[in-house]
């Protein structure tokens, strides 16, 4: 279960079933898309394809001086965007965020370093294409609901 990490687009969220579709193809164990769909609602929390979509198609497109929430490199933060601008072709963009309060990003007891304004490299999804020695984004952001 993924609720508390923001949601991709919904054009992300049927490739992801797609995917999972052709894996489980691949496997010998084929699955219908609806199947697939549900799946893939099931992995990010929510009780139906339906009700994914729904909260997915609703998310307010991310701007300045937006209160937003999120994860950067495993610590939830809540803050607000700084600074956003296109970053490529590809529909990535660079955030800058300011936390209302610093967060340790150094998961060693006898090490910390704190950090309170971040930038980074974000996707359509609101995730950056980075991810951690875990697999998580370095930074997944949402607004503040």
């Amino acid at each position: 279960m993924q609720k508390d990490i923001p949601l991709p687009p919904v054009g992300e969220l049927k490739a992801e079933a797609r995917l999972l579709r052709t894996e489980a193809a691949k496997l010998g164990q084929p699955i219908s898309h609806s199947t697939a769909l549900e799946r893939v609602a099931e992995y990010y929390g929510y009780r139906n394809w339906n009700i994914l979509h729904a909260r997915a198609a609703n998310a307010p497109e991310l701007q300045v001086g937006m209160r937003v929430e999120g994860c950067y490199l495993g610590q939830r933060f809540t803050g607000y965007v700084h600074g956003l601008a296109a970053c490529g072709p590809n529909g990535h963009r660079r955030i800058t965020l300011h936390f209302d309060k610093p967060v340790d990003v150094v998961q060693f007891d006898s090490f910390s370093s704190w950090r309170q304004r971040v930038s980074a490299v974000i996707d359509a999804g609101d995730r950056s294409p980075q991810k951690t020695s875990n697999g998580q984004p370095h930074l997944a952001v949402s607004p503040l609901t």
